[in-house]
């Protein structure tokens, strides 16, 4: 005797696989879990996967460094995040990617199969470009960097108050975004014991940004006492020798090349901002991708030839609707997510997809801890009201509205909390 329809279990739906837990993954994630699965579909399995437990905002990490934030504020919990989904969180790795079983190799043996996978594992700072910078250098992207750096600052600064030290040297390579607003916050927390340097190959800091940005930029490095060395590249970086009788003054030495002159400088902290390249997993995959190895997407943000693979982010190439290349951004990711999350649903449920738009929506940048620079949309700001437009723009950008009313709250009472804690 057959069975009815009525006493069948639901429909088993599809798996989708989700690489990546960042702007572009996690978001792609939020954005699926709250679309509408017809029936005949049935409830998707969607599955997210990241190696680490947090999700980071990136634009706020520097914010850390100066304490002007904690990390839960700027790192919370995926299972946080995604408590009030139907999203599956593993922590994981991705080893290896078949595509013709569709199925996912975690590190420690656990396979994942998928109907559909998003591509959105980013990238990683290039410590390879220079001899001694992957072993001397710190790159400034990940939760863990953070802490790396903050934990070399405490101990410098336990060392300068020890009389060990004169002065704190940092040197931070590259004049973009993360440089300028890494040595803005650390001019701002070292103060006269410290000396900052941005080492820059070309001759202007933040080069592809808009002249008021770089402008304000330039006048906050100015007034911090930031040192620029343009057109100036960073041959090596090796450790500092010390002898009994001649005790070295820092830990490490740059060879620096100025027009041909090479000198050697000392440093106490490195902090790389140059040169990404996508992670071994994407190298390894035999998919379409550009000359530096990111993935070929179309407008659809599908893989070139591979329509149930979606790919966003850092590692992704293509151009958008109305034929522009798509930066590799976080604001860019952001808008992908959007776009991913309902086209991957829309392939699944036979609608049309969406060509993705992106919007340019202008430039944000921290220079100190009450003071930023801000360019779009027509309006120019800096100083103080950029920083707290700045702030506000993040906190609606911040995943989910309990996270971001959590976040509110903090800020909106932090300064009371800090005066009862003079007071007390």
């Amino acid at each position: 005797m057959s069975q009815s329809s009525s006493s069948a279990g639901p429909k088993i739906g599809p798996k989708i696989c989700i690489l990546g837990g960042g702007f572009g993954g996690l978001y792609t994630a939020l954005r699926l879990s709250q679309l509408p699965w017809d029936d005949h579909v049935g409830k998707p399995e969607i599955t997210l996967v990241d190696q680490n437990d947090r999700f980071v905002f990136l634009p706020l990490l520097y914010e850390l460094l100066s304490q002007e934030l904690e990390s839960w504020e700027i790192a919370p919990p995926f299972a946080e995040l995604l408590a009030n989904t139907e999203v599956r969180f593993i922590q994981g790795k991705a080893s290896s990617l078949n595509l013709d079983d569709q199925q996912v190799q975690l590190e420690g043996g656990q396979t994942l199969a998928y109907d559909r996978i998003v591509l959105a594992v980013g990238g990683e700072t290039r410590l390879d470009m220079v001899p001694g910078a992957a072993d001397h250098a710190i790159p400034f992207r990940t939760l863990e960097d953070a802490y790396r750096v903050e934990e070399r600052l405490r101990q410098l600064e336990q060392a300068l108050a020890a009389g060990q030290k004169n002065r704190i040297r940092v040197a931070i390579a590259g004049g973009g975004y993360s440089g300028v607003e890494l040595a803005c916050k650390l001019a701002e927390r070292l103060g006269d014991t410290g000396r900052v340097r941005i080492i820059e190959m070309t001759d202007q800091i933040l080069r592809n940004s808009p002249e008021f940005n770089r402008e304000s930029a330039r006048t906050a490095l100015e007034k911090q006492g930031v040192w620029l060395d343009l057109e100036t590249r960073i041959e090596a970086v090796r450790a500092q020798e010390s002898r009994e009788d001649h005790p070295a003054d820092s830990d490490l030495v740059m060879d620096l090349k100025y027009k041909e002159q090479l000198d050697s400088i000392p440093v106490d902290l490195l902090l790389w901002t140059v040169g990404t390249s996508v992670v071994p997993l994407v190298k390894d995959l035999p998919l379409p991708k550009n000359e530096r190895q990111q993935i070929l997407v179309d407008n659809t943000l599908q893989v070139t030839e591979y329509p149930n693979l979606f790919a966003l982010g850092d590692l992704a190439y293509g151009v958008d609707a109305d034929g522009h290349p798509v930066p590799p951004t976080a604001q860019a990711a952001f808008q992908q997510a959007d776009y991913a999350g309902w086209n991957v649903w829309a392939s699944l449920c036979q609608k049309p997809l969406l060509p993705f738009r992106y919007q340019n929506l202008g430039e944000m940048m921290s220079l100190g801890s009450d003071a930023a620079t801000l360019t779009g949309l027509g309006i120019t700001l800096n100083g103080p009201l950029a920083h707290v437009a700045r702030r506000m723009i993040y906190l609606y950008r911040m995943p989910t509205l309990d996270h971001q009313l959590r976040v509110g709250f903090n800020w909106i009472t932090k300064p009371l909390q800090d005066l009862l804690k003079d007071v007390a």
